[in-house]
C-alpha cells in the first residue's frame, strides 16, 4: 500500500516533483513526436502541412474524449483511495477501460461517415482536402489504441505511479518518430505513403503504448486490481466518472471547435495562415505539455487529500504548481518572442510562412503567463469534483471570447490583429478562474479540518 499512502503523507514538494517530473518528461516526448510528425509532413509538401492542420480539430476531439474521461477516472480513483474505499476505486478503473472501447466504436463510425462532410466546410484545394480526409480517417478508425492507452495511463497516475505512464508514452513516441520518415518518404523498402504514412506511424506508436500499458497494469504490482470477471455496468460509477469527465471532455473538445473556427477565419486570408496556426499548436505543445504533465502529477495529490480531508496539502500543492507552471510559461514566452523565425523554419522555409508566422507567434505568446494560473486552477476544480467550473473557464477562453474577438479583429484590422484574440481571451479566463477558485475554496476546501492535519508536516 506504499503508493496509496504516500499521496497523503510524503512531503508535498518532494511528492509533487516525484509525480510531476515523469509526467512532464512523458508529455515533452509526446510534444516532440507531434512536432517531428509535422516537420516530416511539411518537408513532404506545403499542402500536406495544411492538410494535417485541418485534421487537427478531429484529433483534438478524440484526445479530448480520452483524456477527459481519464481525468474523471483519475479524480474518482484518487478520491476513493483517499476515503479508504479501494473496491470502489477498482470498479472505477474497470469501467474506465470499458468506456474507452465504447468511445472507439463511436469515433470509428464518425471517421467513416463524417470526415468528408466536415472537411468540405473549409475553402482549400482538392489536394489538401484529399490528404486531410486520408489522415483523419486513419486516426479515427484506428483510434482504439489511443483511447485505451490514455485510459490506462490515467488509471496508473491516480494511484501515484507516474513512471509506468512515462515508459509507455515514451515507447509510443519512439515508435512514431522512427516510423514517420520510413512511411512518409518510403525509406528502407517501405512504400511512400505521404500523409497516410504519418497517420499510420501515429497509430502504430499508439498501439505499442497501449500494449505496454495493459501488460504493466496486469503484471506490475499496483494498488488497484482491474478485473472483468463478473463485470456489470454500475450506473453510479459511470455518473461519478462523467461528473468530472464530461466537463473535462467538453472543456478539451472546445479546443477542437476553436481550432476549426480559427481555421475558417484564417482560410479567408491564405493557406499559409492555416499552416501557421497548425505550426503554432505543434510548437506550443513544448511549453504547454510540460505544464499539463505538472497538473497530471498534481491532480491525484489534490484528489486524494481532498478525500482524506487534508486542506493544507491541497493548497500547498496548488501553490507549488502555480509557481512551476508560471516559470515554464515564462521560458516559452521568451522563446516565442526572441526566436520565432528559427522555430517556424523547423517546418518550412517558405517566406510567406515566415511573414505571417513571426508576428503571430510573438503576439500569442503574451497569453502564456496568464494561462499558467488558469490551467492549475482548473486542476483544483477537477480534483475536488467541480468539473463544471473548469468547463466554464474553458468555454469563456475558447468560445465566448476568442472566436468572436478573432472574427471582429479579422474584419476590422486584418490578419495581423487576429492573433491578439489569444491574450485577450486568456485575460478574461484568468479573471473568471480566480473568482471560481475563491468560491470553491470557501465552499469545499476551507471546511476540511481533520485533527491530524494540525501535526502534519507539509
Amino acid at each position: 500500500m506504499q503508493e496509496e499512502n504516500k499521496l497523503g503523507t510524503q512531503p508535498v514538494g518532494r511528492l509533487l516533483a516525484s509525480m510531476a517530473l515523469p509526467a512532464m518528461f512523458s508529455m515533452l516526448i509526446n510534444a516532440l513526436y507531434n512536432v517531428v510528425d509535422s516537420i516530416y509532413v511539411a518537408r513532404y509538401s506545403s499542402d500536406a502541412l495544411a492538410a494535417v492542420s485541418l485534421a487537427f480539430p478531429v484529433q483534438s476531439l478524440l484526445i479530448a474524449v480520452a483524456a477527459g474521461t481519464g481525468v474523471g477516472i483519475n479524480s474518482l480513483i484518487a478520491r476513493r483511495l483517499g476515503e479508504g474505499r479501494k473496491e470502489l476505486a477498482n470498479r472505477a478503473a474497470t469501467h474506465g477501460l470499458c468506456l474507452a472501447v465504447l468511445a472507439w466504436v463511436v469515433f470509428a463510425l464518425l471517421g467513416i461517415f463524417a470526415t468528408g462532410p466536415f472537411l468540405s466546410l473549409f475553402d482549400v484545394g482538392q489536394g489538401t482536402y484529399d490528404m486531410a480526409c486520408t489522415y483523419t480517417r486513419i486516426v479515427t478508425i484506428v483510434s482504439l489504441f489511443s483511447l485505451v492507452a490514455i485510459t490506462v495511463e490515467k488509471i496508473q497516475q491516480a494511484t501515484g505511479n507516474m513512471i509506468i505512464p512515462m515508459i509507455t508514452g515514451l515507447l509510443g513516441a519512439v515508435i512514431n518518430i522512427i516510423l514517420d520518415p520510413i512511411l512518409i518518404f518510403g525509406l528502407l523498402g517501405a512504400p511512400e505513403l505521404g500523409v497516410a504514412g504519418a497517420a499510420w506511424a501515429t497509430v502504430i506508436g499508439q498501439a505499442g503504448g497501449m500494449i505496454a500499458g495493459l501488460l504493466f497494469l496486469r503484471l506490475w504490482p499496483c494498488v488497484l486490481h482491474v478485473s472483468f470477471k463478473g463485470f456489470r455496468w454500475h450506473g453510479r460509477t459511470v455518473r461519478d466518472i462523467y461528473q468530472v469527465g464530461v466537463p473535462s471532455i467538453v472543456m478539451q473538445a472546445i479546443t477542437s471547435v476553436m481550432t476549426a473556427g480559427m481555421n475558417g477565419i484564417l482560410a479567408r486570408f491564405s493557406e499559409a495562415a492555416v499552416s501557421v496556426l497548425g505550426a503554432y499548436f505543434k510548437l506550443q505543445s513544448f511549453i504547454f505539455m510540460p505544464v499539463f504533465g505538472l497538473t497530471q502529477g498534481a491532480l491525484p495529490i489534490m484528489g486524494y487529500n481532498f478525500g482524506a480531508r487534508k486542506r493544507k496539502r491541497i493548497m500547498h500543492t496548488w501553490r507549488l504548481a502555480v509557481i512551476t507552471a508560471a516559470a515554464i510559461m515564462l521560458v516559452g514566452m521568451l522563446l516565442f518572442c526572441l526566436i520565432p523565425g528559427p522555430l517556424l523554419r523547423l517546418f518550412n522555409d517558405d517566406p510567406e510562412l515566415q511573414r505571417v508566422g513571426i508576428p503571430a507567434l510573438r503576439t500569442i505568446s503574451y497569453s502564456f503567463l496568464l494561462a499558467a494560473v488558469g490551467i492549475v486552477n482548473s486542476t483544483v476544480f477537477q480534483a475536488v469534483g467541480r468539473g463544471v467550473a473548469s468547463l466554464l473557464v474553458s468555454a469563456l477562453r475558447q468560445l465566448v471570447i476568442i472566436l468572436p474577438a478573432a472574427w471582429i479583429l479579422s474584419r476590422v484590422a486584418g490578419l495581423a490583429a487576429v492573433w491578439w484574440a489569444f491574450p485577450i481571451a486568456e485575460l478574461f479566463a484568468l479573471a473568471l478562474s480566480l473568482i471560481l477558485l475563491l468560491r470553491i475554496y470557501r465552499r469545499d476546501i476551507r471546511p476540511l479540518t481533520p485533527p491530524e492535519e494540525v501535526e502534519e508536516a507539509v
